[in-house]
């Protein structure tokens, strides 16, 4: 099923409204698709390197306004299915005490999602369900995407087909140790 989604997205690419496809795939995959912009960006980056700067450009913003549908969806059905079920077991307490611990840092979890593979569908979930302070959430997910899809953006701009491969394999792993990294020296600034 994965393989056929990502075959779709790949055949958008070509389309003559592949800018729309990419805001759908953008906005959708931030709070229930599977298959992430990514591969419908970097087609048609490599297919129109001209215009890789405006491609991440949509990308970003829709991925974001798709973070804020899926923060409504966490702050809908929690309210109307999870807390019922909490409830029911004794165990609302229990999501409260969660929640208070996601919110203190919950700008982290965002920002980590929004760069790394992590999927970002269910920190914008969770967001909402925990109601995390919307400000903060659409900063660090605005943050997190525009690094994310400027950052391909630009290493295809630059280095073109060849940095594809590299992308499809390494670019989760690279995004994580950069985060690693930047989280690592925020611990030593804060720690020294």
């Amino acid at each position: 099923m994965i393989r056929a989604l990502y075959d779709w997205t790949i055949a958008l690419a070509a389309h003559p409204r592949a800018l729309w496809a990419l805001a759908f795939v953008a906005f959708i995959e931030a709070s229930v698709f599977p298959v992430p912009p990514d591969v419908l960006m970097i087609a048609m980056i490599i297919a129109a390197p001209q215009r890789a700067f405006l491609i991440a450009g949509v990308a970003t913003s829709a991925s974001v306004a798709g973070g804020l549908a899926g923060y409504a969806i966490g702050w809908g059905l929690y309210d109307t299915l999870g807390r019922p079920v909490l409830e029911f077991y004794g165990k609302t307490a229990y999501f409260d005490d969660f929640a208070q611990r996601y919110n203190e840092w919950g700008a982290w979890a965002v920002l980590i999602a929004g760069v790394t593979p992590f999927p970002y569908k269910v920190i914008t979930i969770l967001s909402g369900a925990t109601a995390l302070n919307i400000w903060v959430f659409m900063l660090a997910s605005l943050i997190a995407r525009a690094l994310r899809f400027y950052l391909v953006a630009a290493l295809l701009w630059r280095f073109g087909p060849p940095i594809r491969t590299f992308i499809e394999k390494r670019l989760g792993l690279i995004f994580t140790l950069f985060l690693a990294l930047l989280l690592g020296g925020f611990i030593l600034v804060r720690y020294l």
